[in-house]
């Protein structure tokens, strides 16, 4: 199979041979609620049912299983921020192979945890860095000191191949597709199942959905070759890279139709939605197609679309800041640095005249603590609606209150919420 910029060969139904007796061939379930939001046909394809809870054990397990025993048996090393973990630990085991994982130390305990089951006695797992790519240089060191196989989370054809398997089950399961909405990371799942549905279903548009907070691929396509990001949101981070690869890169760059930014607050949403609405638990990177519907939802109505959800490893310790960046982002949640008058009954006045009947405070906090709690505090107020917020904020003024949006001063925000 080739494109035609490229020439770039995939094995796909070679790959689906191999993955045959390993993976699950995930489900591609019509979601009637989303369908009814969007007025449109929406299938999800429900990788967060894998056997390791998301698509990355495809091309571990394609990638390794192409490698000639004798040098397979040598050794492997990984990194990844978690998911692609799970699917090379699973990897090993299955063919009785000895790995070594390296994983950013602020990865959820529950995929070290995962990592650690999945792989049993075959996997080390090592904690080194704050993000995948800091993590990665030093499993690319690990991997040449001791004369060993890495196999990387995104950037190598094999791992590619065995992503693209993803889009085979696809189209054998419908073939009228008139959407594709798929996650991007660092750009191996985008690249396999781009270049496949281009080959096998031309006519659908792809769409590609990147973390706002770490836009890699985005700021690659705007340079024409990909760049090192200063700094990034790890909140997503089952997608949050610095740096695409040279490879995915210019794959993606010829299959993506269109590269979207999702806000990692809408991400939240969407997380929120799917559990309460349809029971469905999602990962941040696994709700990130999903979450991009709303910006195409006149020119999906009518349409047969296909999200991708890619993964479902979240921790459970995570749902509260699920919750929170969700608030903020719908609106719902503000954070004040009030200065009350240094007089009695002002807090209670602050509560009976500039809160609405249904506002509620979630924190209160005085910033600097005196036998008689005096001075500027912190104070969150959750609203009901998007439109009560301006009525607060009207209240404020008229009964002249001194305050200072926290919400709008991200400096303010991280020192203080």
């Amino acid at each position: 199979m080739e494109t035609t910029k490229r020439a770039i060969t995939l094995d796909v139904a070679g790959a689906a041979e191999r993955l045959k007796k390993v993976v699950i061939r995930t489900p591609l379930v019509l979601n009637q609620t989303l369908s009814r939001r969007y007025h449109c046909n929406v299938y999800l394809k429900r990788e967060d049912l894998q056997v390791v809870r998301s698509y990355k054990i495809r091309g571990a397990y394609n990638m390794m299983s192409s490698i000639a025993p004798e040098i397979l048996n040598k050794g492997v090393v990984c990194a990844s921020a978690g998911n692609h973990a799970q699917g090379f630990a699973y990897s090993c085991k299955k063919l009785n192979v000895k790995g070594v994982v390296f994983m950013p130390i602020i990865t959820p305990k529950q995929k070290v945890d995962q990592t650690r089951m999945f792989g049993e006695n075959y996997v080390e797992i090592k904690l080194i860095g704050d993000t995948f790519d800091d993590c990665a240089v030093a499993a690319k060191k690990y991997t040449l000191d001791n004369q060993l196989i890495f196999i990387p989370p995104f950037e190598d054809l094999k791992v590619i191949e065995g992503q693209a398997t993803v889009a085979l089950e696809i189209l054998e399961d419908l073939s009228d597709i008139d959407f594709l909405f798929v996650p991007v990371g660092g750009g191996g799942l985008a690249s396999g199942t781009g270049t496949y549905f281009k080959t096998y279903s031309p006519k659908t548009r792809i769409i590609g959905l990147e973390p706002e907070g770490a836009p890699s691929m985005a700021e690659a396509f705007k340079a024409g070759h990909p760049v090192t990001l200063e700094k990034i949101d790890r909140f997503i981070d089952g997608a949050a890279v610095k740096r695409t690869g040279d490879l995915t890169f210019s794959i993606c760059r010829e299959m993506l139709d269109e590269l979207d930014l999702v806000a990692e607050g809408r991400v939240c949403t969407t997380i929120l939605k799917l559990y309460n609405e349809d029971a469905i638990v999602v990962e941040p990177a696994g709700a990130l197609s999903i979450a991009g519907l709303e910006k195409h939802a006149d020119a999906i109505r009518g349409k047969n679309v296909v999200c991708i959800v890619s993964g479902s490893n979240n921790d459970i310790d995570r749902m509260p800041e699920i919750k929170e960046r969700s608030l903020q982002y719908e609106g719902l949640k503000h954070y004040f640095l009030i200065r009350f008058a240094q007089r009695p009954g002002a807090l209670k006045e602050f509560v009976n005249n500039v809160l609405g009947p249904n506002d509620d405070i979630t924190r209160f906090e005085y910033m600097q603590k005196t036998d008689k709690e005096s001075g500027p505090a912190v104070v969150g107020i959750e609203l009901v609606t998007r439109n009560d917020y301006e009525l607060l904020l009207a209240n404020m003024q008229k009964y002249q209150i001194n305050f200072t949006e926290i919400n709008k001063n991200d400096t303010l925000f991280s020192l203080l919420v």
